[in-house]
Parts: C-alpha cells; structure tokens; sequence
C-alpha cells in the first residue's frame, strides 16, 4: 500500500487523507479479486519500521484507521475473506490490538484468506517460524525442514506467493515476505496505492499469466540436437 502521502499531496490534500484513502482502498481490492476468483491476499500495511520511525501524530492516525476503516472494510464483504495478522502486534496500541483481534474473530467462518501485514518485518518472520519449529520437533528428537518451518508461518494456508505487485514506483521489496514470495513474479507499477486501477490490476494479472504460460512452455520444449 505504497504512496498514500505522495498521493495526498499531489492532490493538495493533508497526507492524513492519503492514509485514509489507502484505507479504504482495500474493499476495492478485495471485491477485485472475488471478482476473479483469487482467495489468498496479502497486504503490506505498515512494517515495524514504520511504527518506529514515522512520527506520533501520523501513528496515532494510522492506528485509529486501523482500528476502524480496515476492519469494517473486511466485515463488509459478507462474510468471504477470513483475516490473519503477521506482524509483532505488540508494537501496536491495546485498542488497535483488540479491533484487529475482534475482526479476526470475526471472520474465521471466511473461505477466503487475507492476510495484512503490519508491525511487519521479515527476518523477524523467518526467526519465529524457525523457533516455533524447533521447540515443537525438538521433544520427538525431529530437526525443521522447509515444509516445517513454512506452517509456521503465519495467514492463510497457502503460504508461498505468487505475485507481488508494488505501487508507486519503488522497485525494492522492503522485506516483503522473504520466504514466502521466494518464487514470486513482480509488477512494479508506478501509480500511487490510492489510484491503483482495476484495470491496472487486471494488467498484472495478465503479465503474471503470460509470464506463466512461457515459462510451461519453455519447460517443456524438447531440446535440438
């Protein structure tokens, strides 16, 4: 969810606005991909770095937008999209822990998984997967191996990704889900998260395919001799 605040103030608006808009973008994704049947998403919200670093008034605000627009976007979609959390939830306020805890409750009935990612870091993600493997093998004498260590990961579960696309012009993946996007297509776009098109959605979709399809048919193209 990458250039709220240029977006805002190429519109001459209060970077506040950017966020919120960023916010409410999200049912417009989500509705996209019911609409093509795609029923694993996940969304770079904010990385603990960000909470870190980015001063308490803007926080404050993404916070409160967190403990409100992003949840009620979810529950607005009939009950389709069963919400996880990755992320050290403990660098978020008790109030915005209890409305995400609240929401995830809430639509664990979902057949559909979205995963939102906030006090998000990747290593961090990696490191507790790898303990929580280990702590569980260790009493059986068992050592973690790839498939072990990925259960552990938190969302839905489908864990590796397919494609990631990020807005705004940024080229970098910003410890976007190290091992879970290990094998993932990019699409790099350079329009601001709050005018993110369906057409432009439908575009990666579709570069994400061609992709695909030369890559099977590379595969399979028996060698010259």
């Amino acid at each position: 969810m990458d250039g709220n605040r240029r977006w805002a103030r190429a519109a001459g608006l209060d970077p506040r606005a950017g966020h919120r808009a960023g916010a409410e973008h999200v049912e417009d994704v989500l509705r996209w991909c019911e609409s093509v049947g795609i029923d694993h998403l996940t969304v770079y919200v904010l990385s603990a770095d960000n909470i870190r670093r980015r001063g308490d008034a803007e926080i404050d605000h993404l916070m409160t937008l967190l403990e409100t627009v992003v949840p009620q976007k979810v529950l607005s979609r009939g009950g389709h999209w069963r919400l996880h959390v990755a992320g050290d939830t403990t660098l978020l306020p008790v109030t915005t822990r209890a409305a995400l805890d609240h929401a995830v409750a809430a639509t664990h009935a979902g057949a559909a998984h979205l995963t939102l990612a906030i006090g998000y870091d990747g290593r961090a993600d990696i490191v507790n997967a790898v303990r929580a493997a280990v702590l569980d093998l260790a009493p059986q004498g068992g050592a973690p191996d790839v498939d072990a260590i990925t259960r552990r990961l938190p969302g839905g579960p489908v864990k590796d990704i397919d494609l990631v696309i990020r807005t705004s012009g940024e080229t970098r993946l910003s410890g976007f889900f190290p091992w879970q996007s290990v094998g993932a297509e990019l699409y790099l776009s350079p329009t601001m998260w709050p005018a993110f098109s369906e057409t432009e959605f439908l575009r990666a979709l579709r570069d994400y395919g061609e992709r695909k399809t030369r890559r099977q048919s590379s595969s399979t193209t028996p060698a010259q001799g």
